[in-house]
């Protein structure tokens, strides 16, 4: 079992595996379409390259002549060429820009689909708002490596060659004059996406951890207006933007020195041209007035391309660093590994036995020292102690959230650590003190871990957790909208749903973590009445303060720092008048 700090997402170095990985996982498979994308860009680059191909033409010959016919002539090959362009440019923008929001939708569904495989764990050292941003805004960025984006880079360097294969045509010397300042503009673009890099990257991580608070704030606004805290939350948000904003800062250095290159490169490309084309020109031999203004123009085909791919190499490096962030969380060692777990469960009876478990979240600190125990199918089993004593750990260890660091858990004398987790889960049924509901009806919500339940389980578990006690005073009954995470509903109400969930999943083992804590008496009796129904014949561990609760348990566990320092019945440890019998005690006179 790793530890929970070590499942945390790590920063490391992926330049070269991530680039390996998008291309493998994104650009080959897509190889067919990036081929027709990138046939459309040539084919626009060598329609866009007909115009300035007809201007010597035109004026070294068809001008001096006269020639209308000529003229004509040219005019209809600009004009088809203009449409060619224009017709490949749509298609190709059409073609790739679909085909890029497409893999982002099946990509962000992968990634979802991998962030509910990974421990739980990892949730618990990771922020949902980062994790949100991992999911939307992390594979954003692969549309410039599908999109047009990536194939633009490399139809712009044929354009290139292309163009510069004419410009030699046209003058050798005035283009070796031109190819000095592009070599150096390519100097200082490549020295600037290997500055910029890391920079993206920690702009994903301080941008994660921004909307993490954020969520968080939004989440717990009624806490942080009951302690009159908006201010100190306003404060801790905009430390969040300004990092994001020193972030940005430094890109943009880096950003601003490509823009001002390219244009230093195409200022001093035009002023030697001029003062190049100008002497051949005055020489009378050297080059036509059509041959420089073919060659200027042609220029510009070249130049255009080769500053464009400086922008899109940034767009390529904020991607890539984007997509080395989701290769991180793609590769992280799933919950459920095939390799170890080979055992699926068909029917389970419910027999569970601790057996010298130990656990610890950290190095050489034990939460659980040797445990063991039996909770026999059917039976009820109560851990109480203090806080932090590890009863939730144990809980947990039973549901399969955590695996022993020593000793096992066994079912039906089978090492959990080698079942399948669906399997297994399929037979759990969790009710937790503030238990899960979505933004929905009440139907939905119970109908969640069987959403094709008939009509008639839904409504036998909606009287055996005595749901329809309010829902029958609500003018929509179950169909009645609780808003986000219930807020509409009481604690109470929301327990009783969460009752009537797990007795619609009909599971044999099941876990109650203090579903009775903080509720008033009515809702206390409702849902005693409702957990007895749920417990009834079922393996079941209950984790309870309130001790009035499991009396009627067929064991009691009294944990304290990580060991079971009492167990019994609830009269035998009242007998025992040790820890129990004093925690007892104390609640009875309050």
């Amino acid at each position: 079992m790793r530890n929970m700090a070590e499942t945390n997402i790590k920063s490391k170095d992926n330049k070269k595996v991530s680039f390996r990985w998008a291309f493998k996982e994104f650009i080959w498979p897509r190889k067919k379409i990036l081929f027709l994308g990138l046939l459309l860009i040539v084919i626009r680059s060598l329609s866009g390259l007909v115009a300035p191909m007809e201007i010597k033409e035109l004026l070294d010959v068809v001008v001096p002549a006269g020639d209308i016919g000529a003229l004509y002539k040219i005019l209809i090959i600009v004009s088809l060429a203009i449409l060619v362009q224009a017709l490949s440019s749509f298609s190709l923008t059409r073609l790739l820009s679909v085909e890029a929001q497409h893999l982002i939708s099946i990509l962000r569904a992968k990634v979802q689909k991998k962030l509910l495989t990974l421990p739980i764990s990892f949730f618990d050292n990771n922020k949902s708002g980062a994790l949100v941003s991992r999911v939307m805004t992390d594979v954003d960025g692969v549309r410039n490596l599908v999109g047009t984006g990536f194939v633009q880079l490399i139809g712009g360097l044929i354009t290139s060659v292309i163009t510069l294969v004419l410009l030699i045509n046209i003058n050798a010397m005035m283009t070796l004059f031109v190819l000095v300042p592009v070599g150096v503009f390519a100097f200082v673009a490549l020295k600037a996406f290997g500055y910029i890099r890391p920079i993206f990257r920690n702009r994903g991580k301080i941008n994660a951890e921004v909307k993490g608070r954020l969520t968080e704030t939004l989440n717990g606004i009624r806490v942080i207006k009951g302690f009159n805290a908006e201010k100190q939350e306003n404060a801790e948000f905009e430390k969040g933007v300004d990092r994001l904003y020193q972030n940005v800062k430094k890109s943009l250095t880096a950003t601003a020195l490509m823009t001002s290159s390219s244009t230093l490169l195409i200022g001093l490309a035009s002023a030697g041209i001029m003062g190049i084309g100008g002497y051949y020109m005055m020489d009378g031999n050297g080059m036509t007035a059509g041959q420089f203004i073919q060659f200027t123009v042609l220029l510009g085909f070249m130049l255009a391309p080769l500053v464009q791919m400086g922008n899109i190499g940034s767009q390529l490096t904020d991607a890539l660093a984007g997509l080395d962030r989701t290769q991180e969380l793609m590769e992280m060692e799933e919950e459920d590994n095939p390799a170890v777990r080979t055992v699926n469960l068909s029917e389970v009876k419910g027999d569970i036995i601790f057996d010298n478990v130990s656990f610890r979240y950290e190095e050489s600190k034990d939460v659980l020292h040797n445990i063991s125990f039996n909770a026999p199918s059917g039976s009820v089993t109560a851990l109480v102690g203090s806080s932090g004593s590890g009863k939730s750990t144990i809980a947990g260890l039973a549901a399969t959230f955590l695996n022993p660091i020593e000793g096992k858990v066994t079912l039906d004398n089978i090492d959990l650590a080698t079942v399948n987790l669906s399997s297994y889960r399929s037979k759990l049924g969790v009710v937790l003190q503030d238990d899960f509901l979505y933004e929905g009806t009440i139907r939905e919500n119970i109908l969640f871990p069987r959403p094709d339940a008939s009509e008639e389980q839904l409504l036998e578990a909606v009287k055996g957790a005595y749901v329809d006690e309010f829902t029958n005073r609500f003018e929509k009954g179950l169909d009645t909208v609780i808003g986000e995470r219930g807020v509409k509903l009481s604690g109470g109400q929301r327990q009783r749903i969460s009752i009537a969930r797990a007795l619609l999943a009909d599971p044999r083992i099941i876990i109650l973590d203090e579903a009775t804590s903080n509720l008033d008496t009515e809702s206390e009796s409702f849902i005693q009445k409702s957990l007895g129904i749920l417990m009834k014949g079922r393996t079941t561990f209950v984790i309870a303060h309130r001790l009035s609760t499991i009396q009627k348990a067929d064991q009691i566990l009294v944990i304290e720092e990580g060991k079971i320092i009492e167990s019994g019945k609830h009269h035998e440890l009242l007998q025992k008048k040790g820890r129990y019998y004093d925690l007892f005690t104390y609640q009875s006179r309050i």
